[in-house]
């Protein structure tokens, strides 16, 4: 019985540890990220892909793609900005854990078993700027697609650091109906190679 009791007592006292370091990570990144329209632009900009990949009229379609530049750059500028000011948050408070499932305060017991989230956020804005520069020479529709899979990795990446990779793993299939696995995949080989060796290092 005495077993029982001390379980409970120790799944009460990591849940409410996960909660407290859960809020301070949350604070954190909305800290940063509300001086920027990331959030807006990124909502805009997959609402505008598929506005164009629907249009069936192709005249049309091409002034979707147009005006669509200007927004992929507004956001790459912002988070590209955005990066560079969370590249000055102290190491201690930006440590991400490999491990699937929240424990509390793992960066400070293992800090070995995490990755850094500033250079996550550098690897990120890399892969937005080359997708919109579009340096592989993509088709309209598959730069679509890839900048897609640029930006939900990057929020994926979010989640993860404010709660865990189980978490950020079950709402992005929840929310866009795609697996980690399969963003990984879809992204540019040049984020897929250095984001991997980021979070396996």
């Amino acid at each position: 019985m005495d077993f029982f009791i001390l379980a409970i007592l120790v799944a009460i006292g990591i849940f409410v540890l996960n909660g407290q370091d859960q809020r301070r990570r949350i604070a954190l990144l909305g800290s940063h990220l509300s001086q920027y329209q990331i959030e807006k632009l990124m909502e805009a900009l997959t609402q505008g892909y598929l506005r164009a990949l629907g249009e069936k009229d192709e005249e049309r379609r091409t002034q979707i793609w147009n005006l669509l530049s200007t927004t992929e750059t507004q956001l790459c500028e912002q988070f590209s900005r955005f990066a560079t000011s969370f590249a000055r948050v102290p190491a201690e408070e930006t440590r991400v854990s490999k491990i699937a499932f929240a424990i509390p305060y793992i960066d400070k017991l293992l800090p070995q078993a995490t990755f850094d989230l500033r250079q996550a956020f550098a690897i990120h804005a890399k892969g937005m700027a080359d997708t919109v520069q579009n340096t592989a020479q993509r088709s309209p529709k598959d730069k679509a697609f890839t900048m897609s899979a640029e930006l939900f990795l990057m929020q994926h990446t979010c989640h993860w650091f404010c709660k865990s990779k189980v978490v950020a793993s079950a709402r992005m299939l929840a929310r866009h109906q795609t697996a980690y696995a399969q963003l990984l995949e879809a992204v540019s080989p040049g984020t897929r190679k250095a984001y991997s060796s980021l979070i396996e290092s």
